[in-house]
């Protein structure tokens, strides 16, 4: 794609667009949509981890297809996560509001997190991290055995990392301007 063609985008409304993308729940509703009938897998939970699973992917492909070297690498990713962080905030206040029950939503994230990364340092050998994020998927969601559980998961986070690669491929970040 020619530069000419390509979008021209300041730092704060590339990580607002990729933050929008990341709570989108259109491609969610697919899978789950696409679930067998008669699986025995919790959908609530599968769904619930989906969602979960897509934020952090898309902070994963932030990471993963922005240069080391590109001086808006941090900037992207700092106002990506403050974003996350807002939407979190307000997940977890209209929690507390409708059912009474303290939930930390941001917190939810980095404990998944957690278990994303020690699942991928628990098998160092794989150069795919897709191949590990389905199991480790699958596990959250309590099935870990459940073929369909792991594939679900495994297209979550590469549709997710897909469309954020092609996004930013697409854009232009403006050097220039934050916001």
């Amino acid at each position: 794609m020619e530069a000419q063609n390509k979008e021209t985008l300041t730092v704060a409304k590339l990580a607002q667009n990729l933050a929008n993308f990341a709570i989108d729940r259109t491609d969610l509703k697919e899978l789950m949509l696409a679930l067998p009938p008669g699986n025995e897998l919790n959908i609530t939970a599968v769904e619930y981890e989906l969602g979960i699973l897509k934020i952090l992917s898309v902070g994963w492909g932030i990471s993963f297809f922005m240069a080391v070297t590109d001086t808006n690498k941090k900037p992207v990713t700092q106002h990506f996560w403050e974003t996350i962080q807002e939407i979190s905030q307000s997940i977890s206040d209209l929690t507390q509001t409708t059912t009474g029950t303290q939930v930390d939503y941001f917190n939810i994230l980095k404990e998944r997190l957690a278990v994303y990364i020690k699942g991928m340092q628990e098998n160092p050998e794989s150069t795919n991290p897709a191949l590990i994020m389905g199991p480790v998927f699958a596990g959250i969601c309590g099935s870990p055995d459940n073929a369909i559980a792991i594939l679900t998961g495994t297209k979550m986070f590469t549709l997710t990392l897909g469309a954020v690669k092609e996004y930013l491929n697409a854009v232009l970040i403006d050097d220039i301007r934050l916001n």
